[in-house]
């Protein structure tokens, strides 16, 4: 059993913080749309994608869909693309590797749900499946990337 009184803080206190608090944020939730969610999370996508890292990169888009579908496209600079793609509903893991300033989402499946499709590729155009996504990213707080978690999750419960 907990010994609360020796900290200075009652059970009720506790209890009464937590309930605040849960009702706060079930309030929260509820006031946000699918748009605003949707709106939100391509935001933060686009504001912490760090194409840094890939010197021959000329152009990305990185999106969530409405239909709750990651679609991620990578244009190089001799016209190559490479494309990726999964519906949230196959998600089973997020992880972050890294620090505030520089890291990777790594967006994971159970099976080879990710479709990989290359284009204009010296070697050929190629499909592929994969079960990870690793999206590089740029001034990830915490609380940010908590919010992105929950945005994938919103998303996610409403395809289930």
């Amino acid at each position: 059993m907990f010994r609360f009184l020796a900290c200075g803080i009652k059970k009720t206190g506790i209890i009464a913080g937590i309930v605040l608090t849960v009702s706060i944020n079930y309030c929260f939730k509820s006031s946000l749309t699918d748009e605003d969610w949707l709106v939100w999370v391509n935001k933060c996508f686009s504001e912490s994608y760090d194409p840094s890292g890939d010197a021959k990169l000329k152009k990305w888009e990185l999106t969530v869909t409405g239909d709750a579908f990651i679609r991620l496209r990578k244009t190089y600079a001799k016209g190559k693309q490479v494309y990726y793609s999964f519906n949230l509903s196959k998600l089973s893991e997020m992880n972050y590797l890294g620090n505030s300033r520089s890291g990777t989402i790594q967006l994971k499946t159970l099976e080879d749900d990710i479709i990989v499709q290359t284009y204009k590729d010296r070697h050929g155009d190629v499909d592929s499946m994969s079960t990870v996504l690793n999206i590089p990213v740029k001034n990830m707080e915490p609380e940010r990337l908590d919010s992105l978690r929950e945005a994938l999750d919103y998303f996610k419960a409403k395809v289930l």
